[in-house]
């Protein structure tokens, strides 16, 4: 046996425990759900074989497609919110000084909390009695512009955008500094004594170099918006008169709300569907971009 042979050989040992555990935990379940899609069940008891009425009443469901509609505001925040803020603030904070380092510490922070806890917090700031929002709008002398920022279902979908946004700015941040970092000073120092300006340096040269990271971020973001559920729980429940509700929120309320499973199952597995497409859809739009 050659030496590659036997390296390849020690990392795919390596690797198959946690393949494994993957693969019972995450791939299994997803076929399991999709297999339950196709019965009526409550959770106990019999499961009755319905065919495809599930699933059709997943794509007739005005509330379904209310749900995906705002998941997809929760999407084009996320990539044009989280990852643009992430990308400048890691230009600058490149360097590795206290100060910078402090920064980052602090842009990272949100993301060390609990999504419940950043929920509670901005439900407080958001609250129409006591919450800071008001207060300094009052302290300010706009009180026409007070309102009740959860509860108007005009408005609460978007200042919803505004905590998922800052919550998760921080790992994207700390990814791109570590692929800017990877860049050779060779390059920086090339592209100085050619007399690159700093704003085509960023689009000819640092955003090609770090292009595979941002696609990355992009499916991180694409995935992470789909399955948003726990801030949006904390905050609103899904309402006013389902004006947040999120496919996951929707879920959850058909599975464990009215013991739906089947139904549930089949709205899990239109979830998996619509995440690879709109995955598969924006990196084929990357790569087209990039070339």
């Amino acid at each position: 046996m050659t030496a590659a042979a036997r390296i390849r050989g020690f990392i795919a040992i390596g690797l198959l425990p946690a393949t494994l555990i993957f693969v019972f935990f995450a791939i299994i379940p997803i076929f399991w759900s999709a297999y339950y899609g196709f019965f009526d069940w409550k959770g106990i008891g019999a499961a009755k074989f319905i065919g495809f009425d599930n699933y059709v009443e997943v794509v007739r469901d005005p509330i379904f497609w209310l749900s995906f509609k705002n998941n997809m505001l929760i999407v084009a925040a996320s990539v044009f919110g989280q990852i643009p803020i992430a990308l400048i603030l890691a230009l600058v904070l490149t360097s590795s000084s206290l100060f910078q380092r402090m920064i980052r510490a602090s842009v990272f922070m949100p993301m060390v909390l609990s999504s419940v806890v950043v929920g509670i917090i901005w439900s407080y700031i958001y609250h129409p009695q006591i919450g800071i929002l008001n207060f300094l709008l009052d302290a300010l002398g706009l009180e026409s512009w007070k309102m009740q920022w959860l509860s108007d279902p005009k408005i609460s979908m978007y200042m919803l955008m505004i905590p998922i946004i800052w919550n998760y700015i921080g790992p994207y941040m700390i990814m791109f500094i570590a692929a800017l970092q990877n860049i050779s000073p060779e390059i920086d120092d090339a592209s100085r004594i050619d007399g690159v300006g700093p704003v085509r340096k960023l689009f000819s040269i640092t955003l090609p170099m770090i292009w595979d990271t941002i696609k990355v971020a992009v499916v991180l973001c694409i995935s992470g918006s789909l399955k948003a559920f726990d801030l949006i729980y904390v905050m609103t429940n899904g309402g006013p008169a389902h004006s947040t509700e999120l496919l996951a929120s929707y879920m959850y309320n058909n599975t464990f709300n009215v013991f739906r499973f089947g139904y549930g199952s089949a709205v899990s597995t239109a979830i998996i569907i619509l995440s690879l497409l709109l995955i598969l859809g924006s990196q084929y739009l990357m790569k087209r971009n990039y070339r």
